[in-house]
């Protein structure tokens, strides 16, 4: 019988920053049976992989047990001969210091088929992160991209310290342990004291620091300071460009831990704003939506024709309320003549993915008190109400669109129930020290404190609420809001905690 062989693809899985990985490397991802990744490659970017891939981590951390390269290689051709397309995801590029030379020579010795997809180099992206160019036609145009770690294998350095002295630019890569030596050969070779130098700790990413010096200094403010591995140094006069051109560090939640609580399905757009602001964010969801599909749901379809008016009160509601439709091989065609209603900004966007304009928002309050007020001018006397919502929620609307004549009929499509996995990581995540974490409804807070071990871990963490009510639920647990959205939306949530660290952090 013949062997079956898979292919292998070494893909740069970029510097640490989700975003600076390729078109290419995502779609590799997106198709791979099995991914091995590395220590330095963001685990973030797993969640292009298919839900059912394999996954491997084999990353090497100083002092701590790891993968050998021999074992890696072995690894690789395994999977491969297992028939299994294989994504390998290495840190930066996998051919810059990144011993996939090494892995391809393995593969080719085996007659694997494998492709390689570049990556971006942290020799460049890095220094750029922390506004410094690694060339610039005033200052140098000669660049040198070095190894800070030989091989322990090597008695002498390989380095020519004597031609990188003449070099405008130099990028050592996993250096800092071996700073000491690269500083005295620089100087030994002629090397200016005076020549600028700079750090850069987990470069690109909202953990990122930056120590610059000289060549002459560097050393004794390393000793003073918390810089470490992973980094990369850079020497020469680009370095002075930094107090110009740093960006990155001056994102106005640059390096803030954020915890959002929101469902999974949910987070992305509030964990996307905050990032885009240079928040390090930690997902938990806190909630888990879960459909409910019985009779009353699927015969209140077939009679949706009777109502006058349907009700959305979230964009969960909507959501779930499509699925249904198409699930019973119905269409958008079942609203017909129905006027339709929703209780803020979000509710109304998730409608208009569906090509939908609702007839009625809020002007201001996206609460259920706003949108009993916005039916202020509107007859409900002897009109059909359907009321889609979740099925343990506030009676503030029903209760008021009844006193106002209205049939108001309440339609349960979907509970809010403990997400399974949740409880391991929340603790594990207060672990950190948190600068903020979110509450975006007055479920997210219940779930959160039913999965919390011990309030202990909240002495010095601040609160974002949404709105009042999530307030008013989260100080029924004795914890105080520091900051509340003016507008009871994620934007507008992302905009008080934007305002709130502009003036300090300082409770409003």
């Amino acid at each position: 019988m013949l062997e079956k062989t898979g292919k292998v693809y070494l893909i740069g899985a970029g510097p640490g920053d989700p975003g600076l990985l390729t078109l290419k490397g995502k779609e590799v991802l997106s198709i791979a049976e099995v991914v091995i990744y590395d220590y330095l490659a963001n685990p973030e970017l797993l969640k292009y992989c298919q839900e059912r891939v394999e996954k491997i981590y084999v990353g090497k951390k100083g002092g701590e047990p790891s993968f050998s390269q021999e074992k890696i290689n072995e690894l690789l051709v395994k999977k491969a001969k297992e028939g299994k397309i294989v994504a390998r995801l290495k840190g930066g590029d996998p051919f810059l210091f990144g011993r996939g030379g090494e892995e391809v020579e393995e593969l080719e010795k085996h007659g694997i088929p494998f492709e390689i997809v570049p990556g971006v180099t942290s020799a460049i992206a890095v220094p750029a992160y922390a506004g410094i160019p690694v060339t610039h036609r005033n200052y140098t145009s000669t660049l040198a991209i070095v190894t800070g770690h030989e091989a322990q294998s090597k008695e002498k350095t390989q380095i020519d310290f004597k031609a990188l002295s003449r070099i405008g630019t130099l990028i050592f890569l996993m250096g800092v342990k071996n700073l000491p030596n690269l500083v005295e050969n620089l100087l030994k070779e002629g090397k200016s004291p005076n020549t600028p130098c700079a750090i850069i700790q987990w470069g690109t990413t909202p953990c990122q620091k930056t120590l610059t010096g000289t060549l002459s200094d560097i050393l004794e403010k390393v000793k003073t300071s918390s810089i470490g591995s992973p980094a990369i140094i850079v020497v020469g006069e680009v370095v002075n460009l930094r107090e110009k051109f740093n960006w990155f560090e001056k994102k106005p939640l640059f390096g803030k831990k954020i915890l959002i609580t929101r469902t999974r399905e949910q987070a992305s757009k509030l964990k996307k704003s905050l990032e885009d602001l240079g928040a390090l964010v930690y997902e938990v969801p806190t909630i888990k939506i879960v459909p409910l599909l019985n009779e009353e749901v699927f015969q209140t379809l077939k009679e949706l024709h009777r109502y006058h008016w349907i009700v959305f009160t979230s964009e969960n509601g909507v959501r779930v309320f499509y699925e249904i439709i198409l699930r019973t091989g119905l269409d958008l065609r079942i609203f017909g003549p129905l006027k339709i209603a929703v209780i803020g900004k979000a509710t109304k966007e998730a409608l208009e993915v569906l090509g939908i304009k609702p007839d009625l928002i809020p002007e201001k309050e996206y609460t259920q008190e706003g949108l009993a007020l916005a039916f202020k001018g509107i007859d409900l006397k002897n009109q059909r109400v359907l009321l889609v919502r979740a099925k343990e929620a506030r009676e503030v609307l029903p209760k008021a669109l009844g006193e106002r004549g209205a049939e108001v009929k309440i339609l349960s499509v979907y509970e809010t129930v403990l997400p399974e996995d949740s409880k391991m990581k929340l603790n594990q995540v207060l672990e950190e020290d948190l600068d903020l974490i979110t509450f975006t409804s007055s479920s997210t807070v219940k779930n959160f404190f039913t999965l919390l071990e011990s309030k202990e871990k909240l002495k010095e963490v601040k609160f974002a609420s949404i709105g009042p009510i999530t307030s008013q639920t989260l100080r029924s647990y004795g914890f105080e809001p520091h900051l509340e959205a003016k507008e009871y939306t994620i934007e507008g949530l992302v905009l008080a905690i934007k305002e709130f660290f502009k003036e300090g952090g300082v409770k409003c």
